[in-house]
């Protein structure tokens, strides 16, 4: 499938809830022009903690590096979990420039400004210890939902995110959602942007907040979303795990008709 540009955000390499191999589907079934990886690519904070890097997670990389040597233009925007990568702003490597923000213009004229978005959030400037303790409690919640997920499956359960469900019965949760949201609305709208494409809260969404477009690529440690301008130049959210769920469907049952066919 041909896009105009994509956007992807918040992978999270070096985690085990990386769903890298879904990502890998995906890049293999879109190409673009233009590619932004809006930050958080690589978990730097998680590396510290422990080791872990499957050769899904190589895959990724080389996937990336491919699109880039066969001419895609990437831009690479660190997160606060690759902060590391500020430090080459500026730089390229493989084909990819790094870059603080960017502003990214699509086929029809319109505005954005890209950015990860951490530097809008006030745990992570102001309170960057609780920032971490958030990312353990997150990470243990992960762990849970992989068991949940187990117990779910054995009684032909389908994939649920406790993290997500938590979210959004959390009232605390809720309101730091809307109030990140509202902050990045207001950036916008002093740049005199169009629109604002993020990523850091894990929470996808798409959708016009009064005169901005708001834009958030989501994740994929859960959501498995990404952002794409399609070849006409409008936004589209990608559900790439709802997806692949109904492909993977529609083959059982065309397996389970053909099989039917043979025993006729």
């Amino acid at each position: 499938m041909q896009a105009r540009t994509l956007f992807l955000s918040d992978i999270h390499l070096g985690t085990r809830g990386c769903q890298a191999r879904l990502l890998l589907d995906f890049l293999d079934r879109y190409d673009a022009q233009t590619i932004y990886l809006v930050g958080d690519i690589v978990d730097a904070w998680r590396l510290r903690r422990g080791w872990h890097w499957p050769q899904a997670h190589n895959d990724v990389v080389e996937a990336i590096l491919a699109k880039a040597h066969g001419g895609t233009r990437i831009y690479y925007i660190p997160g606060n979990h690759d902060e590391m990568m500020r430090a080459y702003l500026g730089t390229h490597f493989g084909g990819i420039e790094v870059m603080q923000t960017a502003t990214h213009v699509t086929l029809t004229g319109k505005r954005y400004l890209v950015t990860h978005g951490d530097q809008f959030d006030n745990i992570v400037v102001n309170a960057k210890w609780l920032a971490h303790l958030g990312d353990r409690a997150y990470h243990v919640a992960l762990w849970l939902n992989t068991w949940v997920n187990w117990a779910r499956k054995l009684w032909g359960g389908q994939y649920w995110s406790l993290s997500n469900w938590a979210k959004g019965q959390v009232k605390g949760a809720v309101n730091y959602i809307s109030a990140y949201e509202d902050v990045l609305i207001a950036e916008a709208r002093r740049g005199r942007f169009d629109g604002i494409i993020c990523g850091h809260i894990h929470a996808a969404s798409l959708r016009r907040i009064g005169d901005v477009h708001y834009a958030n690529c989501g994740d994929w440690v859960e959501s498995c979303t990404a952002l794409i301008e399609k070849t006409d130049g409008q936004l589209e959210l990608i559900d790439w795990a709802k997806h692949t769920r109904s492909r993977d469907r529609k083959r059982r049952v065309r397996a389970r008709r053909d099989k039917e066919k043979e025993l006729l």
